[in-house]
């Protein structure tokens, strides 16, 4: 009696030889909007996580939290010991992201559009 080995046994057996690679978990996004705006405002993350803005709009924006480029001081802020960011401008239908490593609350602003409320926030949890 002759011993087939059924065809799903020989692919079963060829992926268990593929080690298993972990996804990523999906970037929380922000959406930069054409009112001027970050979409949501103000967002809560753990330490880790990477935030994708996304430039959903048909004007020219910034993700920026360096204090020394503000031009309101509260409109940027960063907890000790975290490193400031900044996307530089972002055409339209770009994007930018950035992991947070260090919990506390990060301030950040447009910088073409600061002046006029272009602000948001991300609270890091540890």
């Amino acid at each position: 009696m002759k011993c087939y080995m059924p065809a799903f046994v020989t692919v079963l057996a060829a992926i268990g030889a593929i080690p298993f690679v972990a996804a990523e978990p999906p970037a929380i996004v922000v959406r930069m909007t054409d009112s001027k705006t970050f979409e949501p405002k103000s967002i809560t993350v753990k330490a880790g996580d990477t935030v994708l803005w996304k430039n959903e709009s048909k004007m020219t924006h910034s993700v920026t939290d360096e204090p020394a480029l503000a031009g309101t001081a509260e409109d940027a802020a960063l907890p000790p010991n975290a490193k400031e960011f900044n996307s530089g401008l972002l055409a339209p239908g770009k994007d930018y992201s950035y992991t947070f490593t260090v919990p506390g609350t990060y301030r950040y602003f447009c910088i073409p559009h600061e002046q006029v409320g272009m602000l948001g926030t991300v609270v890091v949890s540890k």
